[in-house]
Formats: C-alpha cells, sequence, structure tokens
C-alpha cells in the first residue's frame, strides 16, 4: 500500500481541504482533510483499505441532509458517494441503484414505471445510501418496507450482500449503522400500481410538505429523533421555544422540530441551539430529544 492518499489510483477526483458547508444541506461545517468523490465501489474499497493501512480516520458521505460538521472540519478522509455513484434502473417490479441514487429520483422513476411503495419518500433530500443505514421514513414510510437487499461494505473492505432482516431495520437505525459499514447499492422491491393514484400521492405529500415545513431555509429536516409517546416537534412548541435564536440558527416558526438556518450560520450555532432545545424540553417535560442529525468532526 502506497504510504499516502495522493498516491493511490483513484478513479474520482481526490482534494484537500473541501469545504464541507457545500456538502450538507444545512449549509455549515470546517474543511474536510481530505475529499474523495467517488466513481464507483473500486474507490469505496481502496479507499477503505488505504485509511486501514494509514491509520486514517474515514467517513462516508452521501447528501449531507441528515449531517452536522463542526467547524473545524473533518480529519482523515471523507468519501463522497454522490452523481458518480447514482445509477439506477428498473426491471419488473425492482429498482436496482447505488448509493448515491437520490431519493427523489427514485421516487420518480418509480412513478415513470407505475411503481406503488416509494411515494414516502418524495420530497426527502437524502441519497439512498443515507436513508437505508438510518432507515429514512416519512408519512408512515420507511426504507425497510421496500428494500429486499443490501450491498455493504464492512470497515475491513470485505463485501456483503444482506437481506432486508439480516439489515436489522428499526426506527431511524440498522445494522450498517450499528456496524459503522458503508451501502454500496441495494434492490428495491415494490409493486405495479396506477401511475395516476401513485402521483396524486405524491403530489400530496409534497404539498403538505411545501406547507409545513421551512423549506426555504437550509436544515437538516427533522432535526430530532420522535420521543417514544410523544412528537418532538410538539414538545419544542409546547416549551414555547419557536422562533429561538443563536445567531444565525433558529427553531423555525413553522414547523418547531426544524431548526434552520437563517443565513450565516455556525456549527457551533447549531449546536448550542440543539443543546437550549434539548435541556428546556427536560426541564418542562422530562423528555430527552436525541438528535436524528448526526454530529461529526471537531471543533474550531
Amino acid at each position: 500500500m502506497p504510504g499516502s492518499l495522493e498516491a493511490l489510483p483513484f478513479r474520482g477526483e481526490l482534494t484537500r481541504d473541501e469545504p464541507m458547508r457545500l456538502h450538507t444541506t444545512l449549509r455549515v461545517g470546517g474543511p474536510a482533510e481530505y475529499f474523495l468523490r467517488a466513481e464507483g465501489e473500486e474507490d469505496v474499497l481502496l479507499a477503505i483499505r488505504a485509511c486501514r493501512e494509514l491509520e486514517m480516520p474515514l467517513l462516508f458521505l452521501g447528501r449531507g441532509s441528515n449531517l452536522v460538521v463542526r467547524d473545524g472540519g473533518i480529519e482523515g478522509l471523507t468519501v463522497y458517494l454522490g452523481e458518480g455513484f447514482g445509477r439506477m434502473r428498473v426491471e419488473g417490479e425492482r429498482i436496482y441503484a447505488q448509493a448515491g441514487a437520490r431519493l427523489q429520483a427514485l421516487s420518480r422513476l418509480a412513478l415513470e414505471n407505475g411503481l406503488a411503495g416509494l411515494e414516502f419518500a418524495e420530497g426527502i433530500p437524502g441519497a439512498l445510501g443515507g436513508a437505508l443505514l438510518m432507515n429514512a421514513g416519512a408519512y408512515g414510510g420507511e426504507m425497510s418496507q421496500v428494500v429486499e437487499s443490501l450491498r455493504v461494505a464492512d470497515r475491513e473492505g470485505n463485501v456483503h450482500e444482506l437481506s432486508c432482516e439480516e439489515a436489522a431495520f428499526s426506527y431511524r437505525h440498522s445494522r450498517m449503522m450499528e456496524e459503522n459499514s458503508c451501502v454500496l447499492s441495494a434492490v428495491l422491491r415494490l409493486s405495479h400500481g396506477d401511475k395516476a393514484q401513485i402521483g396524486a400521492l405524491m403530489e400530496d405529500y409534497a404539498r403538505r410538505r411545501r406547507e409545513k415545513q421551512p423549506l426555504q431555509y437550509p436544515s437538516c429536516g427533522s432535526f430530532f429523533k420522535r420521543p417514544e409517546g410523544h412528537f418532538a416537534g410538539k414538545l419544542i412548541e409546547d416549551a414555547g421555544l419557536k422562533g429561538r435564536r443563536v445567531g444565525d440558527m433558529e427553531v423555525s416558526t413553522l414547523h418547531a422540530g426544524f431548526l434552520i438556518n437563517r443565513g450565516h450560520a455556525s456549527a457551533k450555532d447549531v449546536l448550542t441551539l440543539m443543546q437550549q432545545v434539548q435541556a428546556e424540553v427536560y426541564e418542562r417535560f422530562g423528555v430527552h430529544l436525541e438528535p436524528e442529525a448526526r454530529i461529526v468532526g471537531h471543533d474550531a
């Protein structure tokens, strides 16, 4: 193994000090020490093996829709599974897709082919890999309901195929998250349906999002997990925290479950506001709000 990442034959582009605010939907975060735009599974496996050999931290990144990067940035190598890792195709009732495929693109592909089951993914801004890692969902649907099988790479650089059952999905959790493995691709099993009905349901979900969510501002979507027996947004609203601001970060006045960036927020602003919300909700209701967003990197 060569002694540096620059010496490796990656197909994708490897850069230094990539600003992570450009790669997260919250638009905050310091630089990634090394940043690789993966162009295929070979890049992913080479990255895993190289980082093990070089004893270098490794982070996999999709669309950054559920990620807070601290202001000091990320040490080691960040591997972006994006445009070069987003191929997808339909065969019968199945969609075969790489981890970088956008959920919105997958739901539209399903619609075009008269396939039902992915309507809930309309409007979710993430990519397939991250959505599978955390079993993303909305409007009563979640990824575990449509996954037939997955290809994942473990931290040794070995590739495994998992069934839906073997992936051990639960609420915003999976075996892949537990083992810190990387989703490479998946087979989604849908069912034939009426195009008009599928399209109408997707439009209904999109309308609800436009009306009830602050989509015009950068955010991570719903910032906190749903506590058992409660809704995070309602607890935050009932604690009187709508509109609470730290710097340019704000608890949305439209949907209290969203923490929004109103301009030039820092990650420190995000985390300070998060901690204030957690503390006040716990003080009022005795409920601990756990962030759904993943927090990585180091402080400035």
